[in-house]
């Protein structure tokens, strides 16, 4: 064989086919706890509208089940569970019911997370473990209770857990202790489970937003001053749209992230590129 044959041997054809679907997600099912938030309903219509059967749950449950005929009703196969995601007993029964309805669970896109603010010297004891069992501790279980039906079915499977900027940096001023420790708790966490579970064809990764327009945070940019603090310290110069979260989940998600894992991809308009 010439040299010229060896060299171009090292390169594989395109696959145009797969190109063109890549962010298709037809006959996947994916479980999304805390899907009925500003970003999760984003996430919940995007998979649905990318061909997956969706799973959405939480501890509102007339929320999730709202979700899931709205869903339903626009052509798309979702359905509605409550779940508090802080009793690990109920995420393993939610998790089975979900997975026996959908043969299976491909995908678990992680929305659970809550934000109760306190400085330092008022943080309380409740608060704190609070703050754990839901952003932190839920993730673990979550993870440990997918993978365990993907380990079983053998097929691989996609998990994304939403983080935050707050993952990475602190922020001055302001009571973030629980936050930020949870949410960089979070971090390290999806890496191990990222390494622990590739063996298993399981990618585990992150999306961390910063501010995201939604409800809970309305009130806020309604204040001037935090607003224009928020303003002033973004490249871009914005607020997000829960779609701009959505779209690097898809991918993720999709066979467009199939090799990427133990990441975190922050979407913030520039702020922890330019911190």
């Amino acid at each position: 064989m010439s040299e010229a044959a060896d060299i171009a041997s090292l390169t594989p054809n395109v696959d145009l086919a797969r190109l063109g679907s890549l962010f298709d997600l037809s006959g996947k099912s994916a479980f999304v706890p805390g899907g009925y938030g500003a970003i999760g309903e984003a996430v919940c219509w995007a998979l649905a509208m990318h061909g997956a059967r969706v799973a959405v749950a939480g501890p509102r449950e007339d929320k999730a089940a709202a979700l899931a005929e709205a869903i339903s009703g626009s052509g798309h196969e979702a359905a509605g569970y409550l779940l508090d995601a802080r009793r690990v007993p109920d995420i393993r029964v939610t998790v089975d019911e979900v997975a026996e309805r959908f043969g299976g669970i491909d995908i678990l896109v992680n929305c659970v997370g809550i934000q109760r603010e306190e400085s330092i010297l008022d943080v309380t004891e409740e608060t704190f473990d609070d703050m754990y069992e839901t952003n932190l501790k839920s993730a673990m279980f979550l993870g440990q209770a997918v993978a365990k039906q993907q380990i079983a079915r053998g097929r691989g499977g996609r998990h994304v857990h939403l983080l935050s900027v707050r993952s990475q940096l602190a922020l001055r001023g302001r009571g973030y202790s629980a936050y930020c420790s949870t949410k960089g708790g979070l971090l390290m966490l999806l890496k191990q489970h990222a390494m622990e579970l590739a063996p298993h064809g399981i990618t585990v990764n992150g999306v961390a937003p910063t501010f995201i327009q939604s409800d809970r945070i309305r009130p806020h940019l309604e204040k001037p001053e935090f607003r224009d603090f928020i303003l002033d310290r973004n490249p871009l110069g914005r607020i997000g749209d829960p779609v701009e979260v959505a779209g690097p989940v898809i991918a993720l998600v999709a066979d467009a992230g199939s090799y990427m894992t133990g990441q975190v991809v922050y979407v913030d308009g520039g702020v922890t590129a330019s911190q």
